[in-house]
């Protein structure tokens, strides 16, 4: 069983007992987290599309952790102009934990 979630603008294929890394979500760790903008469920051949969610269908996680990604670099140079722009970020992110499908 398997379902198509979306969360943090992005869409992930989620499956009981599996471990996903999201956009950062407001939770503490070792809380159950519940993701209820279900796309699309499968449950042993049979799927379910939602239009454009699946109505009753949740998927309930638990928050393992918080982090933050690798450091990316972005680099402006203007030729001739002696003007140089150097920044870097970090995106965060949780690690969740997927505990149950209902459909």
């Amino acid at each position: 069983m398997f379902a198509i979630i979306e969360t943090g603008g992005k869409q992930y294929r989620v499956e009981e007992g599996r471990y996903f890394k999201v956009e950062r979500v407001h939770a503490e760790t070792g809380a159950e987290f519940v993701l209820d903008k279900v796309l699309l469920v499968n449950k042993a051949g049979s799927v379910s599309v939602g239009a454009p969610y699946v109505a009753d269908a949740k998927v309930t996680c638990e928050v393992l952790e918080h982090g933050r990604g690798k450091k990316v670099i972005t680099f402006k140079k203007r030729r001739r102009k002696d003007s140089a722009v150097k920044r870097g970020h970090r995106q965060e992110f949780t690690t969740l934990k997927v505990k149950a499908i209902s459909a």
